[in-house]
């Protein structure tokens, strides 16, 4: 018999859109929840892409896909009373509601925490916004870079010489979407011991921070503030940084003595390890350029592929930079079987699973994607609707 999902049984009324939201209840879906994705009738605009009109013209861009997967679809114009009602009768049956709309926005819509509670005092009601519901910046509009920026993110990206730089991808919105997916576990959790949900404050700057809480703690207790890394460890050792390597370029993660030694020895560069400059770190960091020709100069000659094999095997942490295009036919990615299948109404599409595994009752994309409202009907009549009832609500633009 095989055993269900971790959260087999929950109901997620979703009313998110774009990134953050869609990210963290799609973690709770690929685990086993039951999410009940709340579109306007013109569909999460996400659903759109600039990289691919075929897919936007089907109402399916990969970047929605890919925080949407294991949902249901329905659609409901939210200006409309019947609406309304539908949502309330909704929450009557659901465990967690999520929106991240500007905080206000739902209780004006009359689907707010206060209203939706009083319909079910177990609810849990989950708002993901900018800032939070609470303090001087709680109205204002929020995206993805403006909180890269605004949280110190950016001046500890790139080179000093380029300026601030912000991440490769939407790092604001993917913390958030994974503290808000920790909000929602930790709350059910919770509320087995209370028996009451309550009101859930995700907030994206304050997300962005709690990933930076180690530079955080430097700063605010010791007065260190760290500069532009580059490519280099937050160590801040020279042998833990980007080198170039042949025609590409390679990782190393060399922080201890022993792994130092190795390197050396591995790059037939032993006679370094009695040169003066690099006697320890201190002085190794002195003369990081030095050491540097050291390395590249060795590094010169082959493959990033053949020196990644040989310091692998001697035990010297390192990796090639590697590209999405190469890491995704990673033989590992596909042991772990960390790249799912889902269905679509155009064949199956390849989307990233679950980050974590379980022994009993493991996560996984087991339900074909949704296209817009594509489960209205069935959510209505699991409401008690019938068929006429249905198609009234469609003529009247309810749905």
């Amino acid at each position: 018999m095989t055993d269900p999902k971790a959260f087999a049984g929950i109901r997620v009324l979703d009313f998110t859109h774009v990134l953050a939201g869609p990210y963290a209840t799609s973690q709770i879906a690929m685990q086993g929840a039951d999410v009940i994705k709340i579109e306007p009738r013109t569909g999460d605009g996400m659903r759109l892409t600039p990289v691919s009109r075929e897919w936007s013209e089907r109402g399916l861009g990969p970047a929605w896909m890919a925080v949407n997967a294991n949902k249901r679809s329905i659609t409901l114009d939210l200006a409309k009373d019947e609406a309304k009602r539908i949502v309330h009768r909704l929450a009557e049956g659901a465990d967690v509601v999520v929106s991240n709309f500007r905080p206000g926005v739902m209780d004006k819509l009359g689907i707010g925490w206060e209203a939706l509670s009083a319909i079910n005092p177990r609810l849990i009601y989950v708002e993901l916004s900018g800032f939070g519901s609470t303090g001087p910046e709680r109205r204002t509009a929020s995206f993805d870079g403006k909180i890269q920026a605004m949280s110190g993110l950016m001046t500890l990206t790139g080179e000093t010489v380029n300026g601030p730089m912000r991440a490769g991808f939407a790092a604001a919105d993917v913390a958030t979407g994974i503290t808000g997916a920790f909000a929602i576990a930790t709350a059910l959790f919770q509320r087995t011991h209370t028996g009451r949900g309550q009101f859930v404050d995700v907030a994206m700057l304050d997300s962005m921070l709690g990933f930076l809480n180690g530079q955080i703690a430097e700063w605010l207790n010791t007065g260190y503030r760290h500069p532009q890394y580059g490519n280099r460890s937050v160590s801040m050792k020279p042998t833990a940084d980007r080198f170039r390597c042949g025609e590409g370029f390679i990782v190393l993660a060399v922080l201890t003595e022993p792994q130092f030694q190795r390197l050396m020895t591995t790059l037939g560069r032993a006679d370094a390890l009695a040169d003066p400059r690099f006697a320890d770190w201190f002085t190794r960091m002195e003369h990081d350029g030095a050491l540097r020709e050291v390395i590249e100069g060795a590094f010169a000659e082959g493959t990033p592929e053949q020196w990644v094999a040989r310091l692998t095997e001697a035990d010297v942490p390192c990796a090639r930079v590697t590209s999405l295009p190469d890491i995704v036919t990673h033989p590992q990615l596909a042991h772990r079987g960390y790249l799912q299948q889902a269905e679509t109404p155009y064949g199956p599409v390849t989307l990233a699973g679950p980050a974590f595994r379980f022994a009993h009752g493991n996560g996984g994309i087991d339900r074909p994607l949704a296209t817009l409202g594509m489960h209205t009907d069935e959510v209505l009549a699991e409401l008690g609707y019938d068929a006429a009832g249905i198609a009234a609500l469609r003529e009247a633009g309810v749905v």
